[in-house]
């Protein structure tokens, strides 16, 4: 999947691997990965988690009608796509003739709206792959991706390299400043002119996107354009990864986390607030590769992270420890504890109590280090 590789500015960058031989295990704080553009682009793909996911894989809840009406929809959705061009003005039709989803003036894309854990990114995913094209021909992002890959590109060049695709999947779609609002706005308008078909997630709204973070009435035009090329599905439902599981593993002794990182090769192990800190030295695009080649993660000292903006950066990390599938060993506070109440009811609660569902997932998986 990863045709181009990061560099390493750290130990292991001249040959010396995890559990190939060396003293200590690696660090993540030791890291600093450049990710070069053009695998950015390579990497528009399904994470690892999502490789092998597809509709049938999906199981949705009895409880909740609205996931199966989703899988249904998405399946139409996809089935509908048509990457043929058109006649009026050259421009590509979005969806063959007789499909559910044939009428072009309408939303150009679907949106998955629900809490967190159920199942909107394996949905989304399963989309990508039901969807008849070869892999350069659709891309799967996050949010932060997307805009990293604008950063990397320049405007135009993403436009280009974007806009014969036939399917663009946005996860985790989040307006969290104004910059990014009038960016993405920009984008996808001149991405739905040139056929590309959206399908994104959401804890959101669309029309709700931006708010509790800053001033969104200011830039309710671009919010209104972007929800306007959408067409919504609700999923209801509980968090499907701790859906009649045990409760979050307690959080192991230092002595035990550092035992475990020191026997088991590949994997890396850090203070929690060394590696805040250094979360900050390094851009989100990068922690995809801050991470790779690992087996597990091995943290001492876990505790309530201390501002907004080191909570966000934490958030982007777990979600690329859950991607990868990366187990998560841990001493210190359960991860329940990381953001405080004032975090858990602001603006950005729905990103944190995904981060929480995430990691105690991955803590779970993590138990085996100190057990094999």
């Amino acid at each position: 999947m990863k045709s181009v590789s990061p560099s390493l500015d750290s130990a292991d960058s001249a040959g010396q691997l995890p559990g190939a031989g060396s003293a200590e295990p690696l660090s993540l704080s030791a890291r600093q990965p450049h990710v070069p553009a053009e695998r950015l682009v390579a990497e528009m793909v399904p994470p690892p988690r999502f490789d092998g996911v597809r509709f049938e894989t999906y199981v949705p809840d009895p409880a909740q009608p609205s996931q199966t009406e989703a899988v249904r929809v998405l399946r139409s959705f996809a089935q509908g796509l048509d990457g043929g061009k058109g006649t009026a003005g050259g421009r590509r039709r979005w969806f063959r003739r007789g499909s559910a989803a044939a009428d072009t003036s309408g939303p150009r894309g679907v949106y998955l709206d629900g809490g967190y854990g159920v199942g909107k990114t394996h949905l989304l995913a399963s989309l990508w792959h039901a969807t008849d094209a070869p892999p350069e021909r659709k891309a799967f992002g996050t949010f932060v991706e997307l805009t990293n890959l604008v950063g990397a590109l320049g405007f135009q060049q993403t436009v280009r390299t974007l806009g014969d695709h036939r399917l663009l999947c946005i996860d985790e779609f989040e307006l969290d400043d104004p910059g990014d609002t009038v960016l993405v706005s920009s984008l996808l308008s001149r991405l739905v002119e040139q056929g590309v078909a959206l399908a994104a997630t959401s804890n959101t709204l669309p029309g709700k996107l931006g708010e509790g973070r800053f001033a969104a009435a200011d830039f309710l035009r671009e919010i209104q354009g972007l929800s306007a090329q959408f067409r919504t599905l609700r999923i209801d439902g509980e968090d499907y990864r701790h859906r009649g599981l045990p409760a979050a593993p307690a959080p192991f002794a230092e002595e035990e986390v550092t035992a475990a990182a020191v026997r088991t090769p590949g994997v890396s192990l850090d203070g929690f607030p060394a590696l805040l800190d250094h979360l900050a030295r390094v851009h989100p695009s990068r922690y995809g590769a801050l991470v790779d080649d690992l087996g597990a993660v091995c943290l001492t000292g876990v505790g309530p992270v201390p501002d907004q903006s080191t909570a966000l950066r934490l958030v982007v990390l777990a979600d690329r420890l859950y991607d990868r599938e990366l187990p998560v060993l841990a001493s210190g506070a359960p991860f329940d504890e990381l953001f405080s109440k004032e975090m858990l009811e602001g603006g950005y609660r729905k990103k944190y109590f995904r981060a929480i569902s995430r990691l105690t997932s991955l803590a779970r998986d993590g138990e085996r280090l100190v057990h094999a």
